[in-house]
């Protein structure tokens, strides 16, 4: 299958290039321009919901960790942190299958949406730039981006001329983990071809904290006694990474073909399972956790392997009200091992691919629209002891349209979007018909005020664990049993959004609530797994409240020349209530005040972020005491294209637990870290 899908490749590119035409340059302002809430162009400022783009510059300066910890201080945002080796995004509270992670607008066919302890097959590290939405801004991409889409955009297939060579390089160290980063990516024009080559290295030990690893609540609930506070680490969190890509496009004056392959191998350590606090003094350098002295589970670690083909193109077209096509398709092979006392244990198994094709519509007096498809197959299977989802077939295909009229001072934009999801198990078949839709107007005041408000409404079917699972689930410390009976969670949601930008005051306000009908949460039964010991948790469905908001504020306080100083501030607060009490994992609210010093060539910030407390739990989960943290960084550009950065973070050494986190009491963040790291854009 995959050479066939190479060889197939090849022969489009070679017949497309007299399609698109000569080379030529085509307008892009992706600082600017969103690209994953619809495939036409939307400025930043002009978005009714709520959207953050992270570019290569601030990429490159990002912690040398996973998507979700990359990500965690975005206002809304958390990690699902299981350790440095798993990490993904929390949005608004919600977590796992209801936030989409996709790749170049498509998505990523491992298994990280299945457990808290898969770690995504992307790095933030390969990426030009992400793309995080939030709310019904993630309409074009059906249910199962309930909660948002995190769209990771890399620069292996280019849309645009490359005049010679053009490329980056950067590499970096960290104390605390004894981590070392080196990432480059390089791209070479020869007339309308583009070839690329990009590779990622990224490895860290066993990271130290300020505290015992396991929280006082975890050892007050074991009848253990707390030994204060001191140094340690948390064992079996060692991270070796290995990723690297190559493209090649055609770019035309009528649009651009491209393919592209990765190879991704990372093996990390999964926390959380030493009970043991007498001896502190642990060696850094030793990744041989089959220790005797440990329980059985001491030292889980996860061989993870994906190889990765995609193709991408754009051309414009003249087809009745149609100015352009895009399409974007990748298939993947994703396997990862669990390994126990040194020996294969638990095999994931992924392997499928997804497609979209969007048609765009001729911009018309300010009405810009859009159709599509998209669709996918994937085939699921889990062999070994903790394989508690059966083997499962997943396809889904979508339709939906996208619609924006703008008048400039005002305007209005809505969508509509059908899903047929099927799970074909050797038991059973099951499908899902999902209709969501979207309706959202906006104004603009006055000069530098945009303010907007949607309404939503969204279905997302259930995952094949919510509806087949069965069996120990270590990762989650419990028995979790499906029901093939649930029917698709329904949400019902409103968003309103305020923009100002205007003299030293820049502001993005964002308001949201949201109702779910057959909310789908894993609740436990009281009963306890006779054979393995555990809790028994099962899927069940309520109707559930989600409301809160972000804030992001900015004042610059002095300018001179190319000179400044600006005070920024960024806020979230998400509570969230089922008709079966509080849901799991809530994050609390968090503030984050800073002060960023520009001085042309050098730039200098001081942050302080407030986290607060978690005492309105789930049953069977334990509060969380709040944290501040002091970060500090100094990026020195002596000339063009050259960056030299140094990183504190944690500079108060605090004892900082991700409520969001199934290893909040077992693994806390990192202590006290510094990171140097040089960068060179050419």
């Amino acid at each position: 299958m995959r050479k066939s899908i190479l060889l197939a490749s090849a022969a489009l590119l070679a017949a497309a290039g007299p399609a698109l035409g000569q080379t030529g340059s085509r307008p892009t302002s992706v600082s600017e321009v969103v690209v994953t809430a619809a495939p036409y162009v939307v400025s930043l400022d002009s978005v009714t919901t709520s959207v953050d783009v992270i570019d290569r510059d601030d990429l490159d300066t990002a912690p040398a960790a996973g998507l979700g910890e990359v990500l965690s201080n975005l206002p809304g945002v958390r990690s699902s942190f299981f350790g440095p080796g798993a990490s993904r995004p929390v949005i608004r509270g919600l977590s796992g299958p209801r936030v989409l992670v996709l790749t170049n607008g498509v998505g990523m066919v491992d298994a990280s949406a299945l457990s808290p302890d898969h770690q995504v097959a992307v790095d933030p590290q390969e990426a030009r730039r992400i793309e995080v939405l939030r709310g019904s801004a993630a309409l074009a991409y059906g249910g199962s981006a309930i909660g948002g889409v995190v769209n990771v955009i890399d620069d292996r297939i280019a849309e645009a001329p490359v005049e010679g060579i053009e490329g980056r390089i950067m590499g970096a160290l960290s104390s605390g983990d004894s981590g070392e980063t080196a990432s480059g990516a390089i791209k070479a024009g020869l007339g309308p071809w583009v070839f690329s080559l990009d590779a990622l290295r990224r490895q860290s030990d066993d990271y130290d904290v300020p505290t015992l690893p396991e929280s006082r609540r975890q050892l007050a609930a074991e009848g253990e006694e707390f030994l204060g506070k001191q140094d340690s680490v948390v064992e079996n969190t060692a991270v070796a990474l290995d990723s690297y890509g190559a493209g090649v496009s055609y770019v035309g004056d009528r649009g651009f073909l491209g393919v592209a392959v990765k190879q991704t191998d990372t093996r990390y350590g999964v926390p959380g399972h030493a009970h043991e606090h007498g001896d502190e003094d642990h060696d850094h350098d030793d990744d041989d956790h089959d220790d005797e002295d440990h329980g059985a589970e001491e030292g889980v670690r996860i061989d993870l392997k994906q190889t990765r083909y995609d193709l991408r193109g754009g051309l414009d077209v003249a087809f009745g009200p149609f100015e352009r096509v895009r399409f974007a398709g990748g298939y993947a092979d994703y396997e990862h091992v669990e390994i126990e006392d040194g020996a294969p244990a638990t095999r994931f198994l992924s392997e499928g691919w997804e497609g979209r094709l969007e048609l765009v519509q001729v911009e018309r007096n300010g009405w810009q629209g859009a159709i599509g498809v998209q669709a996918l197959t994937r085939d699921f299977d889990a062999l070994g002891e903790e394989a508690y989802v059966p083997a499962v077939e997943i396809n889904e295909v979508g339709v939906f349209t996208l619609q924006r009229l703008d008048r400039d001072s005002w305007g209005v934009e809505g969508g509509l979007r059908f899903d047929r999801r099927t799970l074909d198990t050797a038991a059973q078949e099951t499908e899902f018909d999902n209709v969501s839709a979207s309706l959202g107007a906006f104004m603009r005041p006055a000069d530098g005020w945009f303010a907007g408000v949607s309404l939503s409404r969204a279905g997302r079917a259930p995952t094949e664990a919510e509806l087949f699972a069965a069996g120990p689930h270590i990762a989650t410390r419990a028995f979790e049993q499906g029901d093939a009976s649930l029917d698709s969670e329904i949400s019902y949601a409103l968003d309103a959004t305020l923009h100002y930008d205007g003299g030293p005051w820049d502001a993005d306000l964002h308001a949201f609530a949201v109702r779910y009908e057959g909310f789908i949460d894993l609740r436990p039964t009281g009963a306890e797994d006779a054979e393995s010991e555990l809790p028994i948790f099962a899927y069940q469905q309520t109707d559930a409240e989600f409301w809160g908001g972000e804030a992001e504020v900015s004042y610059r306080l002095w300018e001179a020349g190319d000179r400044s100083f600006t005070l920024e501030g960024v806020a979230d607060y998400v509570r969230g209530d089922t008709d079966l009490g509080a849901p799991a994992r809530i994050p609390p609210w968090s503030a984050t005040a800073r002060g960023v010093f520009e001085s042309g060539w050098w730039t200098g910030k001081l942050e302080l972020r407030q986290v607060g407390d978690q005492d309105r739990v789930a049953e069977g989960e334990l509060p969380t005491d709040g944290y501040r943290m002091i970060n500090a960084s100094l990026v020195v550009r002596p000339t063009d294209g050259f960056k030299i950065f140094v990183e504190g973070r944690n500079l108060n050494d605090a004892e900082a637990r991700e409520h969001a986190s199934f290893l909040k009491d077992l693994a806390p963040l990192q202590g006290r870290t510094f990171r140097l790291g040089l960068g060179y854009t050419f």
